[in-house]
């Protein structure tokens, strides 16, 4: 008989090609775990997740499960997983849930954080993007409060052939100084591919004063890219939980 075992999983994506598993010798967060899963329970083992995180994109919790016909508690399984895994992966709060349960399609929202320093840093840009000079706070988050609502997001992310719909619902949007970070954080029913990215990069052009926030709110309402935004650095973006 089945079980369905639900966890959650952080990861140092700076070395990994992003969550999902690719062919050839291409190393990803899903691929690692799923092989260190086959050799413990001795079976094929097919990893859903709640979000497909970007090459160099980090997770302070992203939410996972997985099938198993093994009897081996889900304790014991992620303590032989943890000791397999390479260490900027950690797996943690193993749970067994309901069959129906996915990690992905059971989600209601999911919750991103963006770390920006404006100046570069030796200790911190391993999870920090930079703007390289000073951004105007104030506009920045005149612009994020904008997002917040239904939208079609085209105009902020790449093309993906698996997930054609462009309409996200945002309840959270906002940007806030900690320290030497200037930290965005936004909340949605979905995000589309690079989404995340393309908005911080075209905040960090308003902040620096390259586009308008007229330009900005036309963009979002139509949809339309009138503007060469490239995705923000993926080392200082995390999925910072997922709410269910």
């Amino acid at each position: 008989m089945q079980k369905n075992i639900r966890v959650s999983v952080e990861y140092d994506g700076t070395s990994f090609a992003g969550w999902q598993r690719q062919s050839g010798r291409i190393i990803t967060v899903q691929g690692e775990i799923e092989a260190a899963l086959g050799k413990i329970l001795q079976e094929p083992v097919n990893l859903a997740a709640a979000g497909r995180t970007d090459k160099g994109v980090h997770a302070r919790e992203q939410t996972a499960n997985f099938l198993t016909a093994s009897t081996m508690e889900p304790s014991r399984i992620v303590h032989s997983l943890n000791s397999m895994l390479p260490k900027t992966i950690r797996v943690s709060n193993p749970l067994e849930v309901s069959l129906d349960f996915h990690a992905r399609h059971s989600a209601k929202e999911r919750h991103y954080r963006y770390f920006l320093l404006e100046k570069p840093s030796a200790l911190y840009g391993r999870f920090a993007g930079c703007s390289f000079g000073f951004v105007d706070l104030a506009v920045m988050r005149q612009i994020a409060a904008s997002v917040k609502g239904t939208h079609d997001f085209s105009a902020f992310s790449k093309a993906d052939c698996d997930n054609p719909g462009k309409i996200c619902s945002v309840t959270t949007c906002d940007w806030y100084r900690d320290h030497r970070f200037l930290v965005f954080q936004i909340s949605a029913n979905r995000f589309l591919r690079s989404m995340v990215r393309y908005l911080v990069d075209a905040m960090i052009s308003a902040g620096k004063g390259s586009l308008s926030v007229g330009e900005f709110k036309r963009m979002l309402e139509s949809g339309d890219i009138t503007s060469q935004l490239n995705p923000a650095s993926p080392n200082g973006l995390f999925l910072w939980k997922v709410s269910y």
